[in-house]
C-alpha cells in the first residue's frame, strides 16, 4: 500500500498556531461508524458521546524542553535535541554539527553541564553521556532546555504550558500527546461525575512519532521505539472492563498504540514496562481499543494510517465483513470527515480541533 493514498491538501490558515481558549471549546466532529454519520460538535460536548461506564485512557507523559544548545571546545555550536533517556546519565540525542570525529569529545552546554556523543545509534541518533545524572541532571534539563514543538508551529506563538496536558507527569516526552490537550479540569470533573473512570498510561512520545513516512509501500516503514509502561492498576481495570464489556476509549494515537502493544490476541492487557514501536495500519484488528480521540493529522502521517486502520476495523467488526473488504469504505469515510474539516474551516494539528471515532 502506497503512503500517497492517504495525501491531502490543507491550506496553511487552517494550521493552528495556539490552542483554542478554553481548551475544550474546540470544534469537535463526531464520526459514528454504524451509522456512517459526521456531526459538529464542541470538545465540551463530548460526554453525550460516552456512556457512564466508559473507560477514558490517557497518555500522562509530559513534555521536557528537549531542545538543549551547546559548543564544541573549538567554539561550534550544537543543537543537542534528546529523543529518550536509556539510564540517568545516558540518552539518545539527535546532535546537529556533530560528525564521528567529535565522538569522546565534550560538549558544553553551561558551566559544570556537559554532554559526550559515545557513538551513533543509526544515521541520526547518538548515544550522549552527561555530566550529570538522575533529578541533577533532569534539573538542569529544565533549566538550559527549551521546549520543542512541530516545526509548523512558529516560535514564540504560544506559551509552553498550553503544550502541556493538564493531568501530565512524568517527564519523559519530546512532543506533546496532542489528543490530551482539549480536556480542562471542569470537563474532566463532569465526565467523572457522569461515572466515566478515567485510567493513565505512559508513553514518552519521540520524534518517531511524528517522522514521515519515506518508503514507498507502508508495510516497509519502521516506527522508532518509545519507552512506555502500563502499572498494574491499569491493566487490571482495562482486563475487568473488557469481561464486562465497558468500552475502552483510548486518547490519542499514542495511548492507542501504547494499549494496543501491551494487549495480546485473547484481549489480556499486561502491566509493565517496555519499548513499543508498532505501526498500525490497515488490516490491523485491534485487540483493546473501542473508541478514538484524536486530532487531525499530516498528510502521508503514520497518525493517519493510524486513524484509517481504526475505522476499518470498525466497519469489521460492525458489518461482519473481512477487514479487506472494509478498506476502501474506511478510507472514503475518513477522508469524506478530512474534507469537510477543511471546507468548514477546522483548525488542524497540535492545536488544532479534535474528533472522536466510534
Amino acid at each position: 500500500m502506497n503512503p500517497s493514498e492517504f495525501e491531502y491538501t490543507l491550506p496553511s490558515e487552517l494550521i493552528a498556531q495556539k490552542p483554542t481558549s478554553p481548551r475544550d471549546h474546540c470544534r469537535l466532529m463526531v464520526l459514528d461508524v454504524a451509522k456512517k454519520t459526521i456531526t459538529h460538535r464542541r470538545f465540551f460536548e463530548i460526554g453525550e458521546y460516552l456512556n457512564s461506564n466508559d473507560i477514558l485512557v490517557v497518555n500522562d507523559s509530559k513534555v521536557i524542553p528537549a531542545r538543549l544548545f551547546a559548543h564544541k571546545a573549538t567554539g561550534g555550536k550544537v543543537e543537542v535535541f534528546l529523543t529518550r533517556e536509556e539510564s540517568p546519565n545516558v540518552w539518545h540525542a539527535i546532535l546537529g554539527n556533530v560528525r564521528e570525529q567529535d565522538a569522546n569529545k565534550p560538549l558544553t552546554i553551561a558551566p559544570g553541564f556537559t554532554a559526550i556523543p559515545l557513538e551513533k545509534i543509526d544515521e541520526t541518533i547518538w548515544r550522549v553521556q552527561f555530566s550529570l545524572s538522575g533529578a541533577e541532571l533532569m534539573k538542569a534539563i529544565q533549566r538550559y532546555g527549551t521546549t520543542p514543538t512541530p516545526p509548523y508551529i512558529q516560535p514564540g506563538s504560544h506559551h509552553k504550558e498550553e503544550y502541556q496536558n493538564i493531568y501530565a507527569h512524568p517527564e519523559g516526552s519530546v512532543a506533546a500527546p496532542t489528543a490530551g490537550l482539549h480536556f480542562t479540569e471542569k470537563l474532566l470533573t463532569q465526565l467523572s461525575e457522569k461515572g466515566i473512570t478515567r485510567t493513565p498510561v505512559t508513553l514518552h512520545v519521540g520524534p518517531g512519532t511524528f517522522a514521515p513516512i519515506r518508503t514507498t509501500d507502508l508495510s516497509s516503514h519502521r516506527m522508532h521505539a518509545e519507552w512506555a509502561h502500563i502499572s498494574p492498576e491499569t491493566a487490571s481495570l482495562l482486563n475487568a472492563s473488557q469481561k464486562s464489556q465497558r468500552r475502552i476509549i483510548a486518547v490519542g494515537t499514542t495511548t492507542t498504540r501504547t494499549l494496543e502493544a501491551f494487549t495480546d490476541l485473547k484481549g489480556f492487557t499486561s502491566s509493565g514496562t517496555h519499548d513499543v514501536d508498532l505501526f498500525i495500519r490497515p488490516g490491523y484488528a485491534f485487540r483493546c481499543v473501542d473508541a478514538l480521540i484524536t486530532n487531525f493529522h499530516l498528510p502521508q502521517s503514520t497518525l493517519l494510517v493510524l486513524v484509517c486502520s481504526f475505522i476499518q476495523h470498525r466497519l469489521s467488526v460492525i458489518s461482519g465483513k473481512p477487514m479487506s473488504e472494509c478498506y476502501q469504505e474506511a478510507h472514503d469515510f475518513l477522508f469524506e470527515a478530512y474534507k469537510k474539516a477543511v471546507h468548514d474551516g477546522y483548525r488542524f494539528y497540535s492545536f488544532g480541533d479534535a474528533m472522536v471515532i466510534f
